[in-house]
Order: C-alpha cells, then sequence, then structure tokens
C-alpha cells in the first residue's frame, strides 16, 4: 500500500494543477493509484470536473472523488479561505471500489449495497452537496438495512449557495446529489469521530420526552438536574457550560459503562417555564444522556485521547480528515490544528480534507451527520 498526498496553494488553476502534479510524480513513479481525492476552494471549483478527468485520462489513478470546500486540508496545512487544491493518492491491492452517483434515499431499498459480504470490513466514502442531498434520511437507512457499514465523510462547503458547490466521480461534475466510493476487501482501516465535547457530571435517564423536548431526566424536571449537576462542577466547567451547553445520547445501551465517544453529542438550544429543555435531536424515554461541554481545550483533548486510543498495531499509510468549518483558527488559538494533531499521533503521514459543512462519521456502530466533528478515516498497512 502506498500512499502520497500534494497541496498547491496557487491561485490560478492552471498553476495549481501542475504544481500537484509534480509532487505527486516524485511520490508515485509512474505508478498508477487505485483511489485519488481531490479538494479545491471555489477559486478551481469551475475546473474541478476538468482536473479530475486529466487524472483518469493520463492514467494517474483509476478512481476518482472530490469536492469543493471553504478551507481545504493537504500535507500538513489547513488552508482557510484562500486558494487552494489537495489531492490524495493511494493504491488499495485487492480492495474493490464501487463508484456511486447517490441521489434522494430510495424506498425499494439500498440496492447498490448487494453483494458486499462482511459490511463491517467495508466502508462508504461519502461527499454530499448540503442543499438537494438528505443525508439524515440516506445514514438512517444505511444503518437500518446494511448493519455495520461505515459511511466516512462530508458535506461540500466551499458555497452557501445551492448548485453552486461542485462534486466529482470519475471524472464527472454533479451540482447536487452526492457522490461516494464503497470499498471492500481487504480493507484495512479506522475511523476516528471527534465531536470535540467532554462529559461532564453523571448519566441521566430520560423518562418524560416529546420529539426533542426533554421533560423530565430520573423523573424530574429536566432543568432542575442540569441546576444540580452544575451546582456539583469545577468553576471551569461552570464557564464553559455557560459558553455553550451539549448533551449526548449514548447510542449502544447494552454497554456496562459509558464513556467518551459512546455518546452523539447534540446543541441544548433553550428551556422553558415548565423545566423541560429543548435538544437539536429526537429522544425517548428510557435513553441514557449525559451534559457535555465543548471549547477549544476540551475538543484538543477529546481529538488527541481518541486518536491514541485508535493507533494501529501496523504502520498507518493515509488519511482523510473532514473537520467541521467552526474549527480552524475559529476555535483554536492557531492554524493547522487537526492535522498538526493527527501528524504528532501517527507521524508524517499523508492527510487530505476539507472544513466540511457537516461531517459525516461512525458512533456506537451506527452512522450519522455531525457538527464541530473532525471526522478522521484511517488506512493501515494490512497485517
Amino acid at each position: 500500500m502506498k500512499c502520497i498526498s500534494a497541496l498547491s496553494t496557487a491561485r490560478n488553476t492552471n498553476a495549481a494543477f501542475h504544481q500537484v502534479l509534480e509532487q505527486l510524480d516524485e511520490g508515485l513513479a509512474g505508478d498508477t493509484a487505485d483511489l485519488t481525492l481531490v479538494f479545491s476552494s471555489m477559486h478551481h471549483a469551475d475546473e474541478l470536473g476538468r482536473i479530475a478527468s486529466a487524472f483518469l485520462e493520463q492514467a494517474r489513478t483509476r478512481h476518482i472523488l472530490g469536492c469543493t470546500g471553504e478551507s481545504i486540508v493537504g500535507d500538513a496545512r489547513e488552508v482557510e479561505g484562500s486558494p487552494a487544491l489537495s489531492v490524495w493518492s493511494i493504491s488499495l491491492p485487492g480492495v474493490s471500489i464501487r463508484p456511486l452517483r447517490l441521489g434522494e434515499p430510495g424506498e425499494s431499498g439500498i440496492t447498490w449495497a448487494e453483494g458486499i459480504e462482511d459490511p463491517e470490513r467495508s466502508a462508504v466514502l461519502l461527499l454530499g452537496d448540503p442543499f438537494s442531498f438528505r443525508t439524515d434520511d440516506f445514514l438512517r437507512q444505511v444503518n437500518k438495512e446494511v448493519r455495520g457499514l461505515r459511511v466516512i465523510g462530508g458535506m461540500a462547503s466551499g458555497s452557501q449557495i445551492p448548485r453552486a458547490n461542485q462534486l466529482v466521480l470519475d471524472g464527472q461534475a454533479f451540482p447536487d446529489g452526492a457522490v461516494a466510493m464503497l470499498l471492500g476487501g481487504p480493507l484495512s482501516i479506522a475511523t476516528v469521530v471527534s465531536q470535540g465535547c467532554r462529559p461532564v457530571g453523571h448519566t441521566l435517564i430520560v423518562t418524560k420526552a416529546d420529539q426533542n423536548v426533554i421533560r423530565e431526566l430520573g423523573r424530574r424536571p429536566a432543568l432542575e438536574a442540569l441546576r444540580d449537576m452544575f451546582q456539583e462542577l469545577s468553576s471551569d466547567d461552570q464557564r464553559r457550560i455557560q459558553d455553550g451547553l451539549h448533551i449526548g445520547r449514548v447510542i449502544n445501551e447494552y454497554q456496562g459503562s459509558f464513556q467518551r465517544g459512546d455518546f452523539l453529542v447534540r446543541n441544548v438550544m433553550g428551556a422553558d417555564d415548565s423545566g423541560a429543555i429543548q435538544i437539536t435531536d429526537v429522544v425517548r424515554v428510557g435513553q441514557t444522556v449525559q451534559f457535555h461541554v465543548r471549547d477549544a481545550e476540551t475538543a484538543d483533548e477529546d481529538l488527541r485521547s481518541l486518536l491514541v486510543a485508535s493507533k494501529p498495531s501496523g504502520r498507518p499509510t493515509g488519511a482523510l480528515l473532514f473537520t467541521c468549518n467552526g474549527r480552524g483558527t475559529r476555535l483554536f488559538d492557531k492554524a493547522d490544528h487537526d492535522v498538526g494533531v493527527i501528524h504528532e499521533v501517527y507521524g508524517p503521514i499523508p492527510v487530505a480534507g476539507f472544513f466540511a459543512m457537516g461531517e459525516i462519521g461512525p458512533i456506537g456502530g451506527q452512522n450519522f451527520v455531525h457538527g464541530y466533528t473532525a471526522s478522521i478515516m484511517l488506512f493501515e498497512q494490512p497485517a
């Protein structure tokens, strides 16, 4: 398995294209990659389809996938709000790669998943348009019909205007829907989904709820339970809660205990006079939840601890990073934070990706769209 990445910050598209080709030629030495990812700022959006076609026509890769992003990750950099073209190529001996053009989730089921022998050893690498693709519905269908199949990726973020983003799939460009690659066979990957939060207090059982409104926790008004928990926290965590409160819902209730990484984290939007709290998720009676805090220090700690816990016994070859457009220097006090932590933990492996308008990754064996999250797909050298 061989992996290489290249980055250009040239504003001119032709110059950027030739710069990344020179870098790739040095590393691939004429070999044809099995899969290539390309991410560009909007400065190169109109030419992204042509760039993808050129990689195929020049036999540089067998398959190519990509999209536009408002900030681009390449090599050891996170290029925020400036021209950037990032390319990442990998050879995957024996791995099957199936390109997928996705539209509305189908009522007839997921026909493209037919033939998957072992979902847990397969993965879908997905890039979507946030204005036209119903990602939540798609992921719910995957979770129900193809249990264990991991979906990793992000939503294009280069433009805030519908049909302005570009998605590329094997040389074709699309302004809507989603594009993906289904990977199967002798695939050795790890996924890390860092939601940037840390649980505080203790777990609580939802005893009364209505859609996204939690009315009771442990048979007490939810706001009362929150106030009691708040009083028990350190002054630092109390400050974090005042800056922004989150709540995590346990995905796998059959575990004996719960820790970081077992919760799907969502925002707490507010409370009402009855003592109920509103969140950005649908909850049911009997579910286990825990309040969470998030800030730059917590986000850094969460990413580092999850990367260390997921560190493979074999040799990491490369990684794809889909991080939130609310991270970067909007959250941390220095640039290149997330890609820098990956390199600190795994060494100088090739990394590429972009700042997404919604990050996709598995939590507790199910796939979700996240916010303020770093979702990472790590490719490992097969044993």
